[in-house]
């Protein structure tokens, strides 16, 4: 099926407001190192002589870094552990030598012009500073609950799952493709083309379907496979982009369609692009989004970059990054990730078409302490804060108790809740010298609540029973 292009190209329009949007994140840095700017001038000129490299672009590399896109002196940095902080502290100082000396590299031979050692380095697993992570190697950075504030995740602490390698797409170069037998015609969309529909704004959690997998071993005595998450693999944040609908539309999606099939550009994933399918029902919801900004800044580069798929309620692995392919078809599509990844396999749960197991799609009723696991506190009066969500809508109660669940207190709704997001919940508690648990239990407005224990399954998804915080008291 030949492809239709709605643009030629992208053009200086779409590029420059990219651009702009990631300059405006960045002004404050700017306008507060105007001085800076002038020491790197003048301390490092030899260096950044000797590296071609002008005022402009070293401002373009600290913008670059605080976004968490790739420079590729940054990139190597990153990849030897240096943190951003640690990075323009040595750029300062000593320009690109410093670094290069920090990362144990010697200052490379020239050739045409190019810089050998940066494009031999291999990219790192993901951009953003790990520091205030639990650092899960290729598979992803945790956050930690109880360094969020409010109700809102921010983009620099929002958790990372990746499949493969963060992928650092060119916008000028990046396109959309929606194809499939269920389309009139293949639409190649670019990027100016998908600012020219009409946006959506929402607030949504994004969680992944292996969050909390670790209490199956520290509860059940039972480990699952996989990685290991504690409770930190959510986030919650404002999203901006358009809905999958008017995508669709626009490529003529026909009556016949029973399926949407999304692919990312990531190509180290397994198929060669993480992909997963939802029903058209699904996918024709005027909540099912492609985002390209997040927080109200472009996408950051581990967080899809510059399409990602917004599906409120459902597992993170159904909301695909870098996305560049949509496949509509009049037939259900299996993948890996809807086949043998992603679906319960255990006593109780029976296989469902292609797949070995139940299909994992919605996520579960859930609620947390946002502190240390464990934690450790002063015997005084505290006020404890923790984050309740559901797929099926907003959260009606959260409760708390101290003595195994004999008695329960209602905790205050601290945050405004809106349909898919989460919401925030706090109580004061008595902290007397000693070892405690708390548990906390969320109820939805449709009756929907945290079930006391749940049933073992292989691959340790959506584990949301009530959790026996444990909190030592001296």
């Amino acid at each position: 099926m030949p492809t239709k292009r709605m643009s030629e190209s992208v053009g200086s329009t779409p590029a420059a407001r990219v651009m702009a949007s990631k300059s405006a994140r960045c002004m404050d840095m700017v306008c507060s190192c105007h001085i800076w700017w002038s020491r790197v001038r003048l301390a490092s000129r030899a260096a950044y002589a000797d590296d071609q490299r002008t005022l402009t672009e070293v401002k373009r590399v600290a913008r670059q870094t605080r976004q968490g896109n790739g420079d590729p002196l940054w990139r190597l940095a990153r990849s030897r552990g240096l943190n951003r902080r640690r990075f323009l502290t040595l750029l300062l100082a000593g320009g690109t030598a410093a670094v290069l000396a920090a990362c144990g590299d010697a200052i490379p031979e020239r050739s045409g012009g190019a810089d050998q050692s940066v494009a031999s380095v291999e990219p790192p697993l993901v951009f953003k500073d790990p520091t205030p992570f639990i650092d899960h190697g290729q598979a992803g950075l945790e956050a930690r609950l109880e360094l969020q504030t409010g109700s809102i995740t921010s983009n620099e602490q929002f958790f990372v799952r990746n499949n493969s390698r963060s992928v650092d797409l060119d916008i000028e170069r990046w396109s959309l493709v929606i194809e499939g037998d269920a389309v009139d015609e293949g639409t190649e969309l670019r990027f100016d083309d998908i600012l020219r529909l009409p946006q959506r704004r929402m607030t949504s959690y994004l969680e992944c379907a292996g969050n909390h997998r670790m209490m199956f071993d520290l509860l059940h005595g039972r480990a699952a496979k996989g990685t290991q998450w504690g409770r930190g693999a959510i986030g919650n944040a404002e999203w901006t982009g358009v809905s999958l609908a008017d995508v669709l539309t626009l490529a003529g999606v026909q009556e016949t369609a029973v399926s949407v099939l999304l692919i990312g550009l990531d190509p180290e994933s397994p198929e060669g692009g993480f992909r997963r399918a939802m029903p058209i029902e699904k996918a024709m919801h005027p909540d099912t989004l492609l985002v390209h900004r997040m927080n109200g800044e472009a996408l950051p580069t581990d967080h899809g970059f510059p399409l990602r798929a917004i599906v409120p309620g459902w597992v993170g692995s159904s909301q695909i990054k870098w996305l560049g392919r949509i496949v509509a078809s009049a037939e259900p599509q299996w993948t890996r990730n809807n086949t043998t990844s992603y679906v319960l396999i255990g006593d109780g749960y029976e296989p469902e078409g292609e797949a070995v197991g139940r299909v994992v799609t919605l996520q579960s009723i859930k609620s947390a302490l946002a502190l240390p696991w464990p934690a450790r506190l002063s015997a005084t009066r505290h006020q404890l804060a923790g984050y309740a969500h559901s797929p099926y809508g907003k959260i009606a109660s959260v409760e708390w108790s101290d003595d195994a669940g004999t008695t329960w207190h209602r905790a205050r709704l601290a945050s405004r809740q809106v349909e898919y997001g989460w919401v925030q919940f706090a109580f004061e508690w008595n902290a007397s010298v000693g070892e405690h648990t708390i548990r906390t239990r969320a109820t939805d407005m449709d009756g929907n609540t945290q079930p006391e224990s749940v049933p073992f399954n292989e691959k340790g998804y959506l584990f949301n029973q009530l959790l026996p915080h444990p909190i030592s008291v001296a």
